[in-house]
């Protein structure tokens, strides 16, 4: 029996109200499948498979396991991990399907279903394969997909002022010029000049489109047909928001501008440069080898800095893309002399999720995990043969802004010697209410607006590097799909292909691996990374990195791979629009729980994240330097004496945020105290010297990504500005110590005054709310539980730190030869 088509529910689009934001053991295969050599592979993906309507039994099932592990904590049970996840075989492992779906028109494709709802699709041939991944994609994710057409067009055309994500919240619906069609259709060319491997990814695209096609037709959905040009821009979202880093230097430059104006123009710099944390030496990194990568210019002859307040907000401001972790213990620190691997993507909670699960096998074809319905009919995210892969976003620089020079009037500039027209992208038109989306371009990109450098008016265009290119990335995903990855070799290889900024992670029976992608650009002398480029033709890129000058690494000395989204190695720069790689990294939370033991198994990797999934990083990382400043002196009441101690109580028992009891309160009034006092307190370090950059600069970098609804917390945040200007004043030892000191401007006996000051404050805030027994204060649990956008579910978990879809993995076999 078919399920009901989205369209004909007796549901609108805008009744639905769809919010986006980004915001197994070893089994029998199933007829024509691969036999399966995992260990232990398991998954799991909240809320459920189903992401349509009605709701049904499988819309949100997957709920109970996932929110099930959070009050574990670290006490995880080799019993829990099939207890609080699914298996992730290859086809049914031996249990009878829920139920078989047989496309008409494909006698050699077959859908079964388990328990789960996950689909298992088997093909006698590639493009029924293929066909029956567009099948499932309509099936299970039909109204996600069809929101996201037109933003996805928003996306690859880098339209300026617009938001993808936030165009599909609205609903708004975007009709795409011919021009449009004709931009995304070009990548057609690009995919057939690599000859037999182009024809098989758009013999995929093609088979896909018609699955997809054909399920709503079945349904006798009212949908436009969709394209290639569709599926094209879907794939634009995954670049957009998760997969492209920088192209924010107009506004940092701002920042520097308004500071040297008031401190001057050496004392402005040096503390532009100690907010920008470029390559702080002290970053936590995933690969302790150098690979060099980012500029910062002694004589920045080919930047311009933009006058403070002359740029308006070039582009609304995007719930942040740059989520995921992975664990990986290689075999050397393994109990079992096989490699261990949890990992998985952070893309927050929604229904319907924007991944989904799929099994795929046929016509050489073999891969199960996440793909992100509507952009490829590939696995994106999950296990092959014998291998597992997954990704976090790297947030690597490869987006630059130009600053144009203007000749004559705003729709001239001036390069290479020459008054150049810009040219007018007509893009198409906005609908509810109608918006024409027009903008102009410049050989580096489309137009984001006007700014002034030393009061001389000037244009602001962008360059991303993967603009126009989207489709060449599914070439690593057809290779991960079709086993031509065979080892971790292969891997780093075949991961050189993606022109996103990713960081990719692989494990084996043998081996673990790293390699950070992107097109990243090679940027002339004379350019600081960090700030706008002359854009009059002389400081062009100069090529890309290299595969082999990408991070990367087998088998690490350390015997583990640790990421969250911090630095993928040393001499490795962080990107313009991301001051948030500093001494302090909620990647440390990961790193301490994995140190807490030498050897591993399965369950006690799983237990290192789940305890890292709910801790404070405040508490956990920063309080060690708050503690040394304020430890030199006497508190200036009891009651501040009393919440320093029990922000080390909090610390010391784990400094978690878990709510065991379901009370509604977060169990230790550590939190309560640290939510009250933090603002307080980076704004007593930072103050002295920001003064009023101080709201300047949390306009770029929040004070404190904090605890929210979906889920991804502690990213970006001021915590390591405040711990290594607190170690440097308390005379802790300090590798790269700030050009400034900022904490009383560097004086212990201020800083301390006022660091005591900030908590009494938070002390006497509670006491007016909660009463005089700081024991008794409690933060508030129920505003951080997870909700799944945009309400209709009305179910919720556990705040939890954790990938939204997770895989834990350990191989014990590899195919022969290796």
């Amino acid at each position: 029996m078919k399920r009901p088509h989205w369209s004909a529910l007796p549901f609108s689009l805008a009744e639905f109200g769809l919010v986006l934001a980004i915001s197994a053991i070893t089994a029998e295969p199933a007829s024509g499948q691969t036999a399966d050599v995992a260990g232990t592979i398991l998954n799991v993906l909240a809320p459920g498979q189903f992401g349509g309507l009605p709701f049904n039994t499988h819309t949100n099932d997957q709920i109970p396991l996932y929110d099930g592990l959070t009050p574990k904590f670290d006490a995880v049970t080799p019993a829990d991990l099939t207890l609080f996840y699914k298996a992730e075989s290859f086809g049914l492992g031996g249990a009878s399907p829920e139920r078989v779906e047989n496309p008409p028109g494909r006698p050699g494709l077959t859908i079964q279903r388990d328990r789960y709802d996950v689909p298992h699709i088997s093909g006698a041939a590639r493009d029924d394969v293929m066909f029956g991944a567009g099948w499932v994609a309509a099936e299970d994710r039909g109204l996600l997909i069809e929101v996201l057409r037109g933003p996805g067009r928003i996306a690859a055309l880098d339209a300026p002022g617009l938001d993808a994500f936030s165009l599909a919240s609205s609903l708004r619906r975007f009709t795409p010029s011919v021009e449009t069609e004709a931009f995304l259709n070009k990548q057609e060319a690009l995919l057939k000049r690599r000859g037999r491997r182009g024809a098989r990814v758009l013999g995929d695209i093609h088979a896909y489109v018609d699955g997809i096609n054909a399920y709503n037709q079945s349904v006798g959905a009212t949908t436009a047909p969709w394209t290639q040009a569709d599926v094209l821009a879907t794939a634009s979202l995954i670049g957009a928001v998760f997969g492209r880093g920088g192209g924010d230097e107009a506004a940092r430059s701002e920042i520097l501008s308004a500071l040297q104006l008031r401190l001057g123009s050496g004392a402005g710099r040096a503390v532009w440069d100690d907010l920008r944390e470029q390559q702080d030496p002290e970053a936590p990194v995933s690969i302790d080898r150098s690979f060099p990568y980012g500029s910062t210019a002694a004589s920045s002859s080919g930047n311009a800095v933009i006058d403070n307040g002359s740029a308006p907000a070039f582009r609304p401001a995007a719930a942040s893309g740059h989520a995921s972790n992975a664990l990986l213990v290689s075999a050397s620190r393994s109990a079992t002399g096989h490699p261990l691997f949890v990992a998985g993507p952070q893309v927050g909670y929604f229904h319907p999720e924007i991944l989904m699960e799929i099994d795929i096998h046929g016509g050489g074809v073999d891969a199960r995990g996440a793909t992100f319905p509507g952009s490829a009919p590939y696995v994106l995210l999950g296990r092959g043969k014998d291998f597992s892969w997954s990704a976090t976003s790297a947030d690597s620089d490869l987006v630059d802004q130009y600053v144009e020079e203007l000749c004559g009037d705003d729709t001239h500039y001036r390069y290479r010697g020459r008054c150049r027209a810009m040219t007018t992208f007509n893009a198409g038109q906005l609908e509810g209410p109608t918006e024409p989306v027009v903008f102009r371009e410049t050989v580096h990109g489309p137009v984001l607006g006007y700014a002034t450098v030393q009061g001389r008016r000037v244009a602001i265009s962008e360059k991303r590097a993967t603009r126009g290119r989207e489709a060449l990335n599914a070439f690593a995903f057809a290779d991960l799909n079709d086993s031509t990855v065979s080892s971790a070799r292969t891997f780093l290889k075949t991961m050189a292909q993606i022109e996103f900024t990713f960081n990719w992670f692989y494990a084996d029976d043998h081996d673990i691996a790293m390699f950070s992608s992107g097109r990243l650009p090679k940027r002339p002398r004379g350019i600081d990374s960090g700030l706008p480029t002359v854009g009059t033709g002389r400081y062009e890129w100069r090529g890309f990195l290299s595969p082999a000058q990408h991070a990367q690494v087998i088998n690490p000395p350390s015997g583990a791979i640790v990421n969250w989204n911090n630095k993928s190695a040393r001499d490795f720069g962080a990107a313009d629009n991301n001051w948030g790689r500093g001494s302090i990294h909620r990647s440390l939370l990961l790193q301490h729980a994995l140190d807490r033991n030498s050897t591993h198994t399965l369950d006690s990797v799983v237990a290192a994240m789940n305890r890292a999934a709910t801790q404070d990083l405040r508490v956990m990382e920063v309080l060690p330097a708050l503690a040394a400043v304020l430890d030199t002196g006497p508190a200036p009441t009891p009651r501040a004496a009393q919440i320093l101690q029990l922000l080390k109580d909090w610390r010391a028992a784990g400094g978690s945020r878990l709510d065991r009891d379901l009370d509604g309160k977060i169990d230790d009034p550590g939190a309560a105290i640290l939510d009250q006092a933090w603002p307080s307190i980076t704004d007593a370090v930072m103050g002295p010297v920001l003064g009023e950059q101080l709201a300047q600069l949390a306009s770029l970098m929040t004070r404190d990504n904090a605890p929210s609804s979906q889920g991804s917390a502690y990213l970006d945040g001021w915590y390591g500005y405040v711990d290594k200007d607190l170690r440097t004043i308390a005379g802790q030892p300090v590798e790269g110590a700030f050009h400034t000191k900022f904490c009383g401007r560097g004086d212990l006996t201020a800083c301390r005054s006022d660091l005591w000051a900030a908590l009494d404050a938070a002390g006497a805030a509670l006491e007016t709310t909660q009463g005089a027994d700081p024991t008794a204060w409690r933060a508030d649990a129920t505003h951080e539980r997870i909700r799944f956008a945009p309400g209709l579910l009305a179910d919720s978990m556990r705040w939890t730190n954790r990938s939204t879809f997770q895989q834990v993995v350990s191989f014990t076999a590899h195919r022969a030869p290796r």
